[in-house]
């Protein structure tokens, strides 16, 4: 009796924080995501008030939080739409891998973290967060720019490239070989395919089965059909968040539709718990000496992803303000980037507060870089050909020149 009033009291006073926070970041224009982090911190060894009772509820929560995370990122996209977008948008996704894999790993090797921790930090550097460029554009009104969908195709390779990367990691941190790690791969590759083409194929036949008119009943199928093929996944060593993220890809339509508006607050929830539950992770000693690194290689990853949404955008005929807007939005760091450090601390715990830093830098210099990149660029190129002058505040979407907002609405 002791110790579930100790895990109610803990859990309680750990979800009403949460709460408090993301009504003060809401409140601020800030993700909570790297307040949540710091909240993790401060709970836990090492931190200011130290948690005993709930650390395997906490534990078990975050792995609900990661597999959410990735269902409801699949049920933002069909099966037709990942195909479309590898078809149009594979340059784009390895001019995206070329420039932001590289420097983490070129710093995990200055490191001396040795080939795994280098394809792990790779693996942070490299994927932006879809939940914060998300809320980023819907705050500043962007949705129906022109740039928007190449923002979304490119995270949309990330997050589908996730099926290949997540499980090669899995089987270098266990240790498995270049033949255990081939044929993990094998399985990752053959696992997507076969997911691909039934829900292209038969993806109706699949909603029908799981639909149901009562929201219970389909919350019940979805949440119990995922946690199940995540299991399984994991059990194949395949990530569980791939797993959750074909399951999503495979629902559509309305089915899609009512799963995303039923599992979104347990989603909120369970991922918060998840950041929480990394930052509990982490000694937060260990953070000010990795600091300057995480910096250095923060401002590096900028650059890279701004250069990454000029190109992209760029290969689809958008006007200089638009390349820069695009770059500006892909810059945040978010759920991926702790996923990986997640999986790789076990084995490198270094990468554990660097991740940390790094994330927590970006994923609070992203919203701010997808305002004011592209006014800035413009203020520096006017002072630059005609010396210091005023330009119109700067405003959202509502800004953009002429022959960028022309047709920028999408259909549906």
């Amino acid at each position: 009796m002791h110790n579930t009033t100790s895990l109610l009291i803990e859990l309680g006073a750990i979800i009403l924080t949460l709460g408090l926070i993301g009504r003060f970041a809401g409140r601020i224009g800030l993700s909570p995501v790297p307040l949540y982090l710091l909240s993790g911190l401060a709970f836990g060894t090492g931190g200011l008030l130290p948690l005993s009772a709930s650390e395997d509820f906490i534990a078990a929560g975050a792995e609900i939080g990661v597999i959410l995370l990735l269902l409801l990122l699949g049920l933002e996209y069909s099966a037709s739409e990942l195909v479309t977008s590898l078809r149009t948008q594979y340059p784009s996704g390895l001019v995206d891998f070329v420039l932001n894999a590289l420097p983490g790993a070129g710093a995990a090797l200055l490191l001396g973290w040795g080939p795994v921790g280098a394809v792990a930090l790779a693996g942070v550097t490299w994927i932006s967060s879809s939940g914060v460029i998300a809320k980023v554009l819907t705050d500043l009104g962007r949705l129906g720019n022109r740039e928007t969908p190449v923002i979304l195709g490119v995270l949309v390779i990330e997050d589908l490239s996730m099926a290949v990367y997540l499980p090669l990691l899995t089987a270098l941190l266990a240790g498995l070989g270049l033949a255990g790690g081939s044929i993990t791969l094998l399985i990752a590759v053959g696992t997507v395919s076969v997911v691909l083409y039934l829900a292209i194929r038969h993806g109706r036949m699949i909603s029908r089965a799981v639909s149901s008119d009562n929201p219970e009943l389909l919350l019940l199928v979805v949440l119990g059909l995922t946690l199940l093929v995540a299991g399984l996944a994991q059990e194949l060593q395949v990530s569980a968040a791939v797993g959750a993220f074909l399951v999503g890809i495979a629902l559509s339509g309305e089915v899609a539709e009512g799963a995303r508006r039923l599992l979104s607050p347990l989603r909120d929830l369970f991922a918060a718990v998840f950041f929480v539950f990394f930052g509990l992770s982490t000694d937060p000693t260990a953070i000010p000496p990795v600091l300057l690194p995480a910096l250095l290689l923060a401002l590096a990853t900028t650059v890279t992803k701004i250069a990454t949404g000029w190109y992209a955008a760029r290969r689809a005929g958008i006007g200089s303000r638009g390349r820069l807007r695009a770059g500006g939005a892909l810059v945040a760091r978010g759920e991926f980037s702790i996923v990986i450090a997640g999986l790789a601390v076990a084995v490198e715990p270094r990468i554990g507060p660097l991740a940390t830093a790094y994330v927590l830098i970006l994923v609070i210099l992203g919203p701010l870089a997808a305002r004011w990149t592209e006014p800035t660029v413009r203020r520096v190129q006017s002072w630059l050909r005609h010396g210091p002058s005023p330009l119109p505040p700067h405003g959202t979407a509502c800004e953009a020149a002429p022959d960028e907002v022309a047709s920028s609405r999408r259909s549906g």
